[in-house]
């Protein structure tokens, strides 16, 4: 049980000490995810960025990740939930375009896995810019998700696979809803830092 997601990123922080001050991309994805990724990159003395995905919704109720659907309709999802990223992207960081991975060492965190499926589209789209190492770093997953997701990252890190995993927010205490504006504010802290380090 973590106390909260900054609680989940000093754990984290501890067991992606082997990366501290060699300037990793902490890639984040939202909302959630962010706090944690800004007190995971401030404690690596590394860079924050956002990854920006979204699981593809069934039409019948929008928190249900999609299995099969017919084609025309899977176009037309495809085609808002891309709007729906570029103005996330517009919003979150409006003066710089998104941090280059090719080269880096990245971390992808995210506060939890339950069906694995948003962690699996952000790590085939951070592999597709070439990083040089791609870490996966959770404080919790449900053991079966996290064996799906395992191919995609050269490195996985979690604190905590337990089984009768039902939703992530039940390994916290508090559990609170991350706004926009939350996001916004610990992209802001980190745009136009200087790098800390070789990569």
């Amino acid at each position: 049980m973590f106390r909260d997601r900054l609680d989940a990123a000093a754990q984290l922080a501890k067991a992606l000490d082997a990366w501290r001050g060699r300037n990793p991309l902490v890639l984040a994805i939202p909302r959630g995810a962010v706090p944690m990724g800004a007190a995971l990159a401030e404690a690596l003395g590394g860079e924050l960025d956002v990854v920006l995905v979204h699981k593809l919704s069934s039409r019948w109720n929008p928190e249900y990740a999609i299995g099969a659907v017919d084609e025309a309709w899977l176009e037309a999802e495809k085609a808002r939930r891309v709007q729906q990223l570029r103005a996330r992207r517009a919003l979150y960081s409006p003066e710089r375009p998104a941090v280059d991975a090719r080269g880096r060492v990245v971390i992808v965190v995210d506060d939890g896995l339950a069906t694995g499926a948003t962690m699996v589209a952000a790590l085939h789209a951070v592999r597709a810019q070439s990083p040089q190492r791609l870490i996966c770093a959770l404080p919790v997953a449900a053991p079966d998700s996290l064996a799906r997701v395992e191919p995609y990252a050269d490195e996985i890190v979690c604190l905590d696979k337990p089984w009768g995993f039902r939703a992530v927010g039940q390994f916290y205490q508090h559990f609170d809803q991350v706004e926009d504006e939350e996001v916004v504010d610990c992209l802001r802290r980190f745009a136009g830092r200087p790098a800390a380090g070789g990569t």
